[in-house]
């Protein structure tokens, strides 16, 4: 099972999700770095569970230790190791899954792949494993914070069919982080909170779409075949547990246009080549053109619902099934964060790149 993710900037995440623990080893930090376990404390705090009574009540604190790679509050350049106990763990609910899969899930799929699986939870398929890469993306972030003008902010544009106005460029986070949903638009953001509880105490779920605007970024950034930055932006977005699908810019929305209309055309503004529009989404040829990246992300229904379905057991029988456990609703509000971490480790290993190859060497002419 390949659990890496990344080429100089690198981290690889393990644990379960009813294990002793889940962590990640993160690699390729540069030395020096000012690094506290308060600064991925922050972003943890924001994937936790029992935010609201819209996500899931299962009580963990998350609270991150680091083992290794820091010392008197800097990065030695070395692995830094990060754990996060599982306090609440309850396998008892998972009982009846051991003999039926459960429908949307990764039971079948795992089963088939690796002839067993870790029942409770579903082991590694669970979104508790996204721990390791918010604890990894908080470092990401602060590199990209002290040594770039790169700054990212994702919010939730739609749940199910309510969609807030389009925005052209990214929100204040004061506003993402003013309601329980991580919508900046207060109006909606209250109609998508109704829904999501109305879902919830009728047992069903939601799913919707994150938009993420990345300013700041320099161009230059990504490889021309296939290490584009979209092309990696799109692994690591549908990486994420119930991404199902991922768009730049116009998205699928651009095949309603004609080339004329679609084409973001250059202009001098500033004394900087900038283009009018940006319906390319930030970038051109795989490669950052230094206008803003946005790029959205959707994600499906919470496959965890406490209503009877269909199934068969191991053996191909039918069966039935009723979820149980704790369960978000909808997993949007708290995949906010995670988006941004995938995205903030995306971007800080093509910047080490970029400068790795541009600034390494300085040729005599």
């Amino acid at each position: 099972m390949s659990s890496t993710f990344g080429k100089l900037f690198t981290l690889s995440t393990w644990g379960e999700s009813h294990g002793g623990s889940v962590g990640v080893v993160v690699d390729g930090c540069p030395a020096g770095l000012p690094l506290c376990e308060a600064d991925v404390q922050k972003e943890l705090d924001r994937r936790k569970p029992g935010q609201s009574k819209i996500t899931t009540q299962r009580a963990e604190s998350d609270t991150v230790s680091f083992f290794s790679g820091v010392y008197q509050g800097k990065t030695l350049g070395t692995p830094i190791a990060m754990n996060v106990v599982n306090q609440d763990q309850r396998p008892g609910a998972y009982d009846e899954m051991r003999d039926k899969f459960r429908p949307s899930h990764a039971d079948y799929s795992y089963q088939m792949k690796y002839g067993l699986r870790a029942v409770e939870g579903g082991g590694r398929s669970s979104a508790r494993e996204t721990i390791g890469r918010v604890a990894a993306g908080a470092i990401a972030r602060k590199i990209l914070t002290l040594a770039t003008p790169i700054r990212i902010v994702a919010y939730v544009e739609s749940i199910h069919g309510i969609r807030m106005p389009e925005l052209s460029s990214a929100p204040n986070e004061e506003a993402v982080e003013a309601n329980a949903v991580r919508c900046p638009d207060a109006d909606y953001a209250q109609q998508m909170y109704d829904l999501i509880d109305a879902v919830r105490k009728d047992g069903d779920s939601v799913g919707g779409v994150i938009r993420c605007h990345v300013s700041g970024c320099p161009a230059g950034l990504g490889e021309p075949i296939f290490d584009r930055i979209e092309a990696d932006l799109g692994k690591a977005m549908l990486s994420i547990p119930a991404a199902k699908g991922f768009t730049v810019g116009s998205g699928f929305e651009g095949t309603l246009l004609k080339g004329s209309e679609h084409n973001d055309l250059f202009e001098i503004r500033d004394g900087i080549i900038r283009t009018k529009s940006n319906y390319a989404g930030g970038t051109l040829g795989g490669i950052t053109s230094g206008e803003e990246l946005t790029f959205r992300i959707a994600f499906k229904p919470t496959a965890t619902i406490l209503k009877e379905q269909s199934t068969v057991d191991l053996s191909g029988n039918p069966a039935s099934v009723i979820g149980k456990g704790r369960h978000d609703p909808c997993v949007l509000p708290r995949a906010v964060p995670i988006v941004e971490a995938m995205t903030s480790l995306v971007l800080v290993d093509h910047w080490m790149r970029q400068h790795a190859q541009n600034r390494c060497f300085e040729f005599q002419q």
